[in-house]
């Protein structure tokens, strides 16, 4: 696993990089990436073929439902995946935070922009949106290498 710590630079392309490209696969509307706000944000990109996807998510649905919700931290799996795919997972794998499917038609650029340079599954962004702070890792999440972040980011915003 990998963490990075973005600058404020990076944060801004995040912002702009992507506006429109995601919808919410429960009903198919447009969405996007919150870029202002006090909440931290825990974007998951994953694909139902990525074997450390599967295998993480549990996990993680059963973190947010316990921890992250009562914490208001804003959980998001972005798939960039098919429609389809997406749903016979979800049918297999319940997850208890919102799915978004990316409608994009450059994941690479996508994952790069968020600072996924080897452009694996999983990859997990940790961030605060006015704050520039940002953690990134690469590869299946434990749930202590998430509460990690997520604290590394909180420290590090309420500092700022």
């Amino acid at each position: 696993m990998k963490k990075l710590l973005l600058s404020s630079l990076l944060l801004g392309m995040m912002s702009l990089a992507n506006a429109g490209d995601f919808v919410n696969h429960a009903n198919n509307k447009p969405i996007d990436i919150p870029t202002k706000g006090k909440q931290i944000q825990v974007l998951n990109f994953w694909a139902s073929w990525c074997g450390p996807c599967r295998k993480e998510m549990p996990a993680m649905s059963e973190w947010y439902k316990q921890k992250g919700k009562k914490e208001k931290i804003a959980m998001i799996g972005i798939a960039i995946d098919q429609p389809q795919n997406i749903t016979q997972f979800l049918k297999t794998t319940p997850v208890s935070y919102p799915i978004w499917r990316y409608t994009g038609n450059d994941s690479r650029q996508l994952m790069q922009s968020h600072g996924n340079k080897l452009g694996a599954y999983p990859f997990t962004v940790v961030r605060m949106p006015n704050c520039s702070t940002t953690w990134t890792t690469v590869g299946e999440l434990s749930i202590e290498r998430l509460e990690k972040s997520i604290q590394g980011v909180k420290n590090a915003c309420l500092k700022a």
